[in-house]
C-alpha cells in the first residue's frame, strides 16, 4: 500500500511518442499501472502539436519514425517554450555507445534501450520526477527572490527600486504612443504623531491600512501603486491625463479623511496631501523622465502641505494648457 501511495505521489503526465501502435499500448499500460497519466503520439509532428495543447513534463519517444525523428524531436522541443522543464527519454533499440551519445547530444536527458527491463524505465521516470520537482522548486524560489526584490516588506506593494524602473518604462509607452500618464505622490499629515503617540507598530498599522484605501480606489488593473518611502506612496496612472488625476485624488482624499482609522485601542482620524503630474501635458519634445514625473509630483505634494494639507495640488505644463491647480477640502 506504501508503495501505490508513492507512486500517486509523483505520477506526473507522460508523452509517450513511437511509430508502433503496440509499444504505445504496452508502455501505456506499464506506465498507467504505475499512476502516470499518458498520452500517445504515432510521430513527432502530432508529439509536437500535443505538448502545444496539453503540455507533458515527461516525454519518451523512439529515435527511428517516419518524417522527423527522435533525435529531431529532441532539437525541435529544446527549441520551444513551454511552461516547464521537458525531461526528454530516449527509448529505442539503437542502443550503442555512439547512438548513445548523439542522443544526449541532441537534447536528450536519459536514454535508455528497449531491450532494458521494464523495471528499469519506471526507476528512470521517479528520477526524472525528482529532477523535476527540484527545478520547479528552484523556479518557485527565483520567482519569490524576485518578488522580494521589487516588494516592500511591511505593505506588500512595489517598492522604490521597481517604482523608479517600471515608471520609466510606462513613460516611454506613452510617449511612444502619444498617450497620458499621471503620477500621483500622497503622504499622511502628521504622520509622526501616530508614531509618537502610539508606537511604531501602530504607524505600520496605519501604513498597511492606507495601502488598502489606495487600492481600493485604483479599480483599473493598469494603475499600481508603490511606496516611495517611509509614508510616501505613488499612484501611477496610464492613459489618464491630469484633469483625470484631480479626480481620483478627489476620491483618495475621500477614503483616507472619511472614515476613521483603527490605532491600537483608539480610532483617529487621518488625512493625506497629494501632489500631481501628468506626461500628457509636456509637449512632445520634451525628454521627459520617471524621475521628472515624480518631482514635479513632488513640488505639488509641497504646495498642497504649505496651503493647509487634506487636499490635492494638480501640476501641469504651460505647453500642455494646465497649471497648477487646486483639488479637495482643506483641513
Amino acid at each position: 500500500m506504501n508503495n501505490h501511495l508513492f507512486r500517486t505521489e509523483i505520477a506526473a503526465k507522460v508523452l509517450l511518442v513511437d511509430d508502433d501502435e503496440i509499444v504505445r499500448l504496452h508502455l501505456g499500460h506499464l506506465l498507467g499501472a504505475e499512476g502516470y497519466t499518458v498520452t500517445t503520439a504515432p510521430d513527432a509532428e502530432s508529439a509536437l502539436l500535443s505538448m502545444q495543447h496539453d503540455f507533458a513534463p515527461i516525454v519518451i519517444m523512439d529515435i527511428n519514425m517516419p518524417g522527423m525523428d527522435g533525435l529531431a524531436l529532441c532539437r525541435a522541443i529544446r527549441r520551444q517554450t513551454y511552461s516547464g522543464y521537458v525531461y526528454l527519454m530516449l527509448h529505442t533499440s539503437k542502443d550503442s555507445e555512439d547512438d548513445v551519445l548523439t542522443g544526449l547530444d541532441a537534447g536528450a536527458d536519459d536514454y535508455i534501450s528497449k531491450l532494458t527491463p521494464k523495471s528499469q524505465l519506471v526507476g528512470r521516470l521517479r528520477t526524472a520526477q525528482r529532477i523535476l520537482k527540484l527545478e520547479h522548486s528552484l523556479k518557485v524560489s527565483l520567482g519569490d527572490r524576485e518578488r522580494m526584490a521589487m516588494t516592500d516588506v511591511l505593505t506588500g506593494v512595489f517598492n522604490r527600486r521597481y517604482l523608479l524602473q517600471q515608471l520609466g518604462h510606462e513613460v516611454a509607452y506613452a510617449r511612444r504612443l502619444r498617450g497620458e500618464l499621471s503620477v500621483l505622490v500622497l503622504d499622511f499629515d502628521h504622520f509622526s504623531h501616530i508614531n509618537d503617540r502610539h508606537g511604531h507598530a501602530a504607524g505600520d498599522a496605519v501604513l498597511m491600512e492606507l495601502v488598502a484605501r489606495i487600492q481600493g480606489v485604483l479599480r483599473r488593473d493598469c494603475d499600481w501603486c508603490a511606496r516611495l518611502g517611509g509614508d510616501e506612496f505613488v499612484a501611477v496612472l496610464p492613459q489618464t491625463d491630469i484633469e483625470g488625476a484631480s479626480v481620483i485624488s478627489d476620491k483618495l482624499l475621500s477614503a483616507v479623511r472619511d472614515m476613521p482609522m483603527r490605532v491600537a485601542a483608539a480610532t483617529v482620524r487621518m488625512t493625506v496631501s497629494i501632489g500631481a503630474s501628468a506626461l500628457g501635458a509636456v509637449d512632445g519634445r520634451d525628454p521627459t523622465t520617471a524621475e521628472t514625473l515624480l518631482h514635479l509630483a513632488d513640488q505639488s505634494l509641497y504646495r498642497s502641505k504649505r496651503a493647509g494639507r487634506n487636499q490635492a495640488t494638480m501640476h501641469g505644463w504651460a505647453g500642455g494648457g494646465y497649471g497648477p491647480q487646486q483639488a479637495g477640502l482643506r483641513a
